[in-house]
């Protein structure tokens, strides 16, 4: 499922985005992420939204969800949502959107963020 490119955002889309070079652990170059901002925030068309990166290098970790592909949200293969990397981006650096991870995954993504947080 892509959207057309111009299409609203909605939370839980996967996005391909370009983060430039990374410095250490970063996540960085071109990578596939899930859009976490809220919904009231998007409808207004911001300029920057907040992101968790995808990787395809599946760890056992308490940071990361696993996001299993299907039709609808994007991955091509089993990934991780690295919940640790949360960030902002310009909308800008998004390329395309290839999908939406669905309420649960979502849920799961944010709640993860939460804990990270300590909110």
């Amino acid at each position: 499922m892509r959207k057309p490119p111009g299409s609203m955002l909605t939370p839980g889309d996967v996005v391909e985005l370009e983060l430039g070079m990374l410095s250490g652990s970063e996540a960085g170059m071109v990578r596939q992420a899930v859009i976490v901002t809220a919904a009231r925030i998007l409808r207004g068309g911001p300029n920057v939204v907040q992101v968790v990166p995808l990787t395809r290098t599946l760890r056992s970790s308490g940071a990361e969800v696993l996001i299993e592909p299907d039709d609808d949200n994007g991955p091509g293969a089993p990934s991780a949502a690295q919940c640790q990397q949360v960030r902002a981006v310009a909308v800008g650096r998004i390329t395309a959107c290839v999908g939406n991870v669905g309420p649960v995954a979502l849920q799961q993504v944010r709640n993860t963020v939460a804990v990270i947080l300590d909110l």
